[in-house]
């Protein structure tokens, strides 16, 4: 039996208007079904309370068909994970209702349990109140007018009175999902789940109960964040899009993203009335195009935190680095600069010398570390990063708990329990540089350098060799900040690929004066960004075009700080 999930089309598809999803229902009677059940049940918020089958648009009904007709007639289910991803006001919350409440129809399994999880109690009630709304409309349902589904609106449960299954809508903590076992679970806007350090360990409690349910499913609907991606929301999502554009092969796990194309995004397309749609497949219906441009129209002359939260909530645009009023210049273009060829060992191999860039704070802060080396012939600088943290940053800074996971996932961020940990894998770094007879310097934020140095002096990395430098703060770093800058635009500055300096080069703000720029970590505040000021305090020397070091100081002459 052949069918496929990917749809690596999907830019002509969206543009065409056409279906994201290829290959038709593995069961078409299956489907069929399901559609017969799904098309009945009432939108009552719409004027007439007409039925999906009057009002739904043909998005819908794919979307549907593609999830029931993947269960086949022996309760074996061959695609057990969906993912929709949507602007808001396309119908996600009344259509996540007549989805659970098809498969509560549909259900054969005596006493089985379906789940909604929302992240917050206002979620679970605006997805409760339309599958309410459903039944108590069609009597043939309503168990008070004598059809066979029981509300019960106190604890937001619904129980089909032949089966004894029941339909839950849950607000996620860790004391609601634990002993779940759903054979059917829906995961209410993912991209709050993101934000919350335990929400990958509450997702697998909340859909453990597939395992011995051969016939379930998982479907997470979404919108995207009003912040970049983090959390179990970006992993499913770059999961999803490898799937969808054919990076990764897998049949069981169906992606439907409504977003704009990398040029659209690249290019400020989504800006254009016109182009609405693309991420709005119901405009027309429940979405009206001219609210979407008066509101837009409204936004753009506002700060960029509530004109964000409009184009990741209404036009699904994912919130990245370059769209802060105040980011810094360089951030328009990092990802242009991106060297996949990059990593720690290649670039030593590459480069004729290195400035190491450090900056580190207390234990509720990364500790950054970047590498810049001058190629040799070409003499283009490039660039490795990675940080360290204390898993006292986990608790202290839980708002962001999730994305550094995330980072640590990746191997971009090491979380350590030993104070000392770090340090020691510092220092291995900057042994392997100077070991490679490329060390030119290792420039450092002097604050709170305590320990640090005592460990570097322990390989010959002093003040007094002249290889450890002070670099200068605040205002001091701005000559090293407009060169990164300059250097991203012109191409002669290239990184490794980290998404953990995507993140802080999105985090970071420029303060303009009278007379200067600076950045600071405090303007970043949760947002850190101590790597990419290790990569500014690496440029203040690497500017000086150093040699690699040697018994003697090479930079007493050069107007930098020694220690």
């Amino acid at each position: 039996m052949e069918w496929t999930t990917a749809c690596p089309d999907w830019q002509e598809r969206i543009l065409g208007r056409r279906s994201l999803i290829v290959s038709p229902p593995i069961f078409a009677d299956e489907a069929a079904a399901a559609l017969d059940a799904f098309k009945a049940l009432r939108v009552v918020d719409v004027a007439g309370s007409p039925t999906f089958g009057d009002v739904g648009e043909q998005w819908i009904f794919d979307f549907v068909a593609a999830i029931f007709g993947a269960g086949g007639p022996d309760g074996r289910r061959l695609i057990r994970e969906f993912f929709l991803c949507i602007s808001k006001k396309n119908g996600k919350s009344t259509l996540a209702a007549g989805i659970m409440l098809t498969a509560l129809i549909r259900n054969w399994r005596m006493s089985n349990e379906l789940l909604i999880l929302a992240p917050t109690i206002e979620a679970a009630q605006n997805s409760f109140k339309p599958a309410a709304d459903m039944i108590r409309a069609d009597p043939e349902l309503n168990a008070a007018e004598g059809g066979f589904l029981h509300i019960q609106d106190h604890i937001r449960t619904i129980t089909h009175l032949a089966t004894k299954a029941t339909l839950k809508v849950v607000a996620a903590d860790s004391a609601t999902v634990v002993g779940k076992k759903a054979a059917f679970v829906l995961i209410d806007e993912l991209w709050e789940f993101g934000k919350k350090p335990n929400a990958d360990a509450m997702l697998r409690e909340a859909t453990g109960g597939l395992v011995s349910r051969p016939e379930g499913f998982v479907i997470s609907i979404t919108t995207q964040a009003d912040a970049p991606p983090a959390g179990v929301f970006k992993d499913k999502l770059d999961y999803a899009r490898d799937v969808r554009d054919g990076k990764v092969a897998d049949r069981k796990f169906l992606p439907v993203i409504y977003e704009f194309p990398p040029k659209m995004v690249a290019s400020q397309a989504y800006l254009e009335p016109a182009n609405f749609y693309v991420t709005n497949p119901n405009i027309g219906r429940s979405v009206s195009a001219e609210w979407l441009e008066d509101e837009l129209r409204r936004e753009l002359q506002k700060g960029p935190e509530t004109r964000n939260t409009f184009l990741a909530k209404h036009l699904n645009v994912e919130i990245g680095m370059g769209m802060r009023s105040n980011r810094w210049p360089g951030a328009d273009y990092w990802q242009r600069q991106i060297d996949a060829t990059i990593t720690f060992e290649t670039l030593l191999d590459r480069c004729e010398a290195v400035v190491i860039g450090i900056d580190g704070g207390g234990l509720d802060d990364l500790f950054g570390f970047s590498v810049i080396g001058r190629e040799k012939v070409s003499r283009r600088w490039l660039s490795w990063s990675h940080a360290w943290a204390h898993e006292s940053v986990l608790e202290r800074r839980k708002a962001i708990a999730s994305t550094l996971r995330g980072f640590e996932a990746d191997g971009e961020l090491t979380i350590v329990d030993d104070a000392l940990e770090d340090l020691s894998e510092i220092v291995a770094r900057v042994e392997a540089v100077q070991d490679a007879g490329l060390l030119a310097a290792v420039a450092v934020d002097p604050a709170g350098l305590g320990a640090l140095a005592d460990a570097l002096a322990e390989i010959g990395v002093t003040a007094d060799s002249g290889i450890l430098v002070g670099a200068p703060q605040g205002y001091g770093l701005m000559n090293a900040i407009k060169t990164t800058e300059r250097k991203l635009a012109d191409g002669t500055f290239r990184h490794a690929p980290s998404t953990l300096m995507d993140w802080c080069v999105g985090n970071l703000k420029i303060e303009p004066t009278a007379t200067a720029i600076r950045a600071t970590k405090q303007s970043a505040g949760d947002a850190k960004i101590d790597p990419v000021m290790a990569l500014f305090d690496a440029v203040v020397v690497m500017s000086k075009n150093p040699e690699p070091a040697s018994t003697k100081s090479v930079y007493e002459d050069r107007g930098l700080v020694l220690l």
